[in-house]
């Protein structure tokens, strides 16, 4: 360790869940059955988190928990750690380490360039000695994921800003990406029949397992204890799909068949950005699922691909923009809620997956723009969007497709933020908060509020247009000073 730093001094103090910890378990891949190991765990805080929930977690650190020794996990932290040691050889040998103990997993951190804006100091190799005497290196996100896959040998999968996963086992990989395809099912509609009354919690997980997969299960896809409840209900799992389909619509399964086809192509065609598997590195249950819908994997790989070049077709995602069923139509771009993006167009999924490859999920994001004009996808942060009528934007990351380069821009000091208006259109067809937000809409639009959009699109804009007319709001509720409007 060079003398002039303190790496110890980089390690913090938690009352909460580390980020990249959080976005795993977030993202399901923790669990109570398996062992964690926090490599450079600093304090120990993220141990304590997880000991405190269920989950078997221990971690060493050179400094605060030198006596630990470092075993093998199925799920291996590397948070934060990475960007601290300057000496380049030792950083690398740092990463070797840790990714030798993961038996399944291995998440891996670090600080990103838009970290080192307000930040003092001088340079020191690849990096900044800061005035306290740590040392930091800044990643851009590409930069990131290209020196785990130098280092390791393995292509790592972007999960959030700044946080990668490395997989052991290829399908585990497989398995993740195939759960970040957005998903969308109609609801189901059950006719009154007396048997399928008696048994429907028992029947529940059979109808939940085909309306997710589009496919009555294969043996050993259900588990054992379902099985067994199924044959002793009604006769075995044969019978019981036979049941679903009588109460249940044809049109339903039709319907389902159509989205669970439309995200299996989405996983495809973005799986060519981690080197697309083979046929035999599937998990066993989504081969399942392509080989009923699309015959072989082959001919799915063929449509994926087809889905994956017209998503850098400009005209196919205007056109697709253009005719979404959800969103926010503007010249330059398609603005959707999160929650219905499994709404829009395979094209649209793809475009935004295209991104998220990049970015990985970007956690409080809940709006997603779409540009038309530019291979460019934004990711909005509105944190009281559901609570405000007008909410204003937080933060913005920007995922530039051409340059393969990710922003990030901060609007929590801004005197006069970007704010929204008229939040039901970026929202899904179905969503039962729309006819709340309608109402409101309406009732702006008839108290001339939206005369003129070039003055209302900042707070201080929409503030004083307020006032120009004589009201105020009142939760999603306009009133004015002594009387209501809506």
């Amino acid at each position: 360790m060079t003398s002039a730093v303190a790496r110890h001094r980089t390690a913090m103090a938690r009352s909460r869940l580390s980020r990249p910890l959080a976005t795993a378990l977030s993202d399901q891949l923790l669990s109570p059955m398996q062992r964690i190991f926090d490599y450079g765990s600093g304090r120990g805080d993220d141990v304590r988190h997880l000991r405190a929930v269920g989950f078997g977690a221990d971690g060493w650190d050179p400094v605060h928990r030198p006596g630990v020794d470092r075993t093998p996990a199925e799920v291996v932290n590397l948070g934060y750690v990475v960007n601290v040691i300057e000496d380049r050889v030792e950083r690398a040998a740092c990463l070797q380490d840790a990714w030798s103990l993961a038996k399944r997993l291995l998440i891996v951190s670090a600080r990103l360039t838009w970290d080192a804006r307000d930040l003092v100091g001088r340079p020191l190799g690849d990096g900044l000695l800061t005035r306290t005497g740590t040392f930091q290196k800044f990643f851009t996100q590409t930069e990131l994921a290209a020196w785990i896959e130098t280092v390791l040998g393995v292509a790592p999968l972007a999960a959030a800003p700044g946080i990668f996963y490395v997989f052991r086992d290829p399908a585990d990989a497989q398995n993740f990406l195939s759960t970040r395809v957005h998903s969308y099912r109609p609801r189901v509609e059950v006719d009154p029949h007396a048997v399928y009354e008696t048994y429907r919690e028992t029947v529940a997980p059979l109808l939940n397992f085909m309306t997710a997969h589009a496919r009555p299960p294969r043996r050993g896809e259900l588990d054992e204890s379902e099985n067994a409840a199924l044959c002793t209900a009604v006769g075995g799992v044969g019978r019981a799909v036979r049941l679903i389909q009588e109460v249940t619509s044809p049109d339903l399964w039709q319907q389902v068949t159509i989205q669970r086809r439309a995200e299996l192509l989405i996983y495809i065609a973005l799986s060519r950005f981690s080197k697309r598997p083979r046929s035999a590195q599937l998990p066993p249950t989504l081969a399942a699922d392509i080989r009923t819908l699309f015959g072989s994997y082959q001919a799915a790989c063929v449509q994926a691909d087809r889905l994956l070049l017209a998503c850098g077709d400009p005209a196919m995602v205007l056109v697709s923009a253009r005719s979404a069923k959800a969103g926010k139509p503007t010249p330059s771009a398609l603005y959707v809620h999160r929650s219905a993006l499994g709404h829009l167009p395979p094209v649209l999924q793809v475009y935004e997956g295209c991104a998220r490859v990049l970015a990985g999920m970007v956690q409080d994001a809940n709006l997603i723009k779409l540009s038309v004009t530019q291979p460019q996808v934004s990711y909005l942060s509105y944190p009281t969007f559901d609570r405000d009528a007008h909410p204003t934007l937080a933060s913005a990351v920007t995922v530039h497709l051409r340059r393969l380069t990710v922003d990030w821009r901060d609007y929590r000091q801004s005197d006069n933020p970007p704010l929204l208006h008229r939040k039901e259109e970026f929202l899904g067809p179905d969503d039962p908060k729309r006819s709340r937000y309608e109402r409101l809409t309406n009732a702006e639009t008839r108290a001339g509020l939206y005369a003129h959009p070039e003055r209302i699109g900042t707070l201080k804009g929409w503030e004083a247009t307020l006032v120009s007319a004589g009201v105020r709001l009142r939760g999603h509720r306009l009133v004015r000073h002594s009387t209501t409007v809506s």
